[in-house]
């Protein structure tokens, strides 16, 4: 009972650490990103997307050189479903009714939807090899190419007036010395290691003492808590009325868990694929993927569409855990 209790207090605390030195890194990236010109948009996509996203990946990273490559399938899985049907749900639910300005349909959606579904061809057959992770870190360049080369071709008449503002918030951040910002990079960075290395030890500790699998806690408590930077992140950009921030750092942070998450740590080794992964969580992040597309390609959801997606969610945490 004693050794329970340590390793949940273990795992409480280097998975807050993980999380906050996230919080620091993304904080000095976004504001390299806006001191260098990027629009909210781009910022969302992939500064916020990628800094964000760095606890699933470091603790993906230092799973698999521990010989427990199972974790990234259920840190990827349970992150994508995390961000849509909790982080979008509760982002939409608080908005009432958000609109988003850019045109996301055209290319992010599709982008979003053909890599939930690379994903799945990938991983049927139970196993995640080195070639397959270069197909993806392939695809993540080419998205992220993509993102920054749209930030200088958005016509004039699809400037909302978000983008109009934010225009003089990125030129407080054009004025400001980068010292600061590269040092909390820095620093942050070397934390975001220490937080994840001690998440992944105090979650093989809790597998062999509760004799459950890793993937599990994987993709329930670890996914959940690394999915707070995106949480917290949505929401504040949802109630200042950043509706396409919100939904851009969603979108980039899928692609982004899906891509990099899955594909980098493969290069260190095949992750296995557990069975339980492949019979809920697969479904359920496909189930995810398509709701998002339907919501919002007419750009905008609402509180209602929240609530029906949030509902899905603790379907999805009940089943896992057994208890619906």
């Amino acid at each position: 009972m004693i050794d329970i209790v340590l390793l949940l207090i273990l795992f409480v605390v280097s998975l807050f650490v993980l999380i906050k030195a996230s919080h620091f890194f993304t904080t000095g990236a976004e504001r390299i990103g806006l001191h260098f010109g990027l629009s909210p948009f781009i910022v969302g996509v992939t500064i916020l997307a990628i800094g964000t996203s760095l606890p699933e990946l470091i603790s993906s990273i230092i799973a698999v050189m521990a010989g427990y490559s199972e974790m990234v399938i259920g840190n990827v899985v349970g992150s994508n479903i995390a961000n849509i049907f909790l982080v979008f749900a509760i982002a939409t639910i608080i908005s009432k009714k958000m609109i988003i300005g850019h045109k996301i349909l055209d290319v992010d959606l599709p982008k979003l939807l053909g890599s939930a579904f690379l994903l799945t061809l990938m991983v049927w057959d139970g196993v995640f090899n080195f070639y397959e992770a270069i197909l993806c870190i392939l695809a993540l360049l080419v998205y992220v190419l993509y993102a920054i080369s749209s930030n200088k071709s958005i016509p004039k008449a699809d400037v909302t007036p978000e983008m109009k503002a934010d225009l003089k918030h990125k030129a407080k951040y054009k004025k400001e010395s980068m010292l600061k910002p590269f040092i909390t990079l820095i620093v942050s960075g070397f934390f975001i290691f220490l937080g994840a290395k001690y998440t992944v030890s105090s979650v093989i500790g809790l597998s062999q003492v509760l004799q459950i699998g890793t993937e599990i806690i994987a993709v329930t408590a670890i996914a959940l808590g690394t999915s707070l930077p995106e949480l917290i992140v949505t929401i504040t950009a949802a109630r200042k009325g950043h509706a396409e921030m919100a939904a851009g750092n969603v979108l980039g942070s899928n692609i982004f868990n899906t891509f990099a998450v899955m594909g980098i740590p493969a290069l260190f080794g095949n992750l296995v694929i557990p069975s339980s992964i492949l019979l809920l969580g697969i479904p359920m992040m496909l189930a995810a993927t398509l709701i998002f597309f339907a919501i919002t390609q007419d750009n905008q959801a609402n509180h209602w569409e929240g609530w029906l997606m949030l509902i899905f969610y603790v379907f999805f945490i009940g089943k896992t855990v057994g208890v619906i």
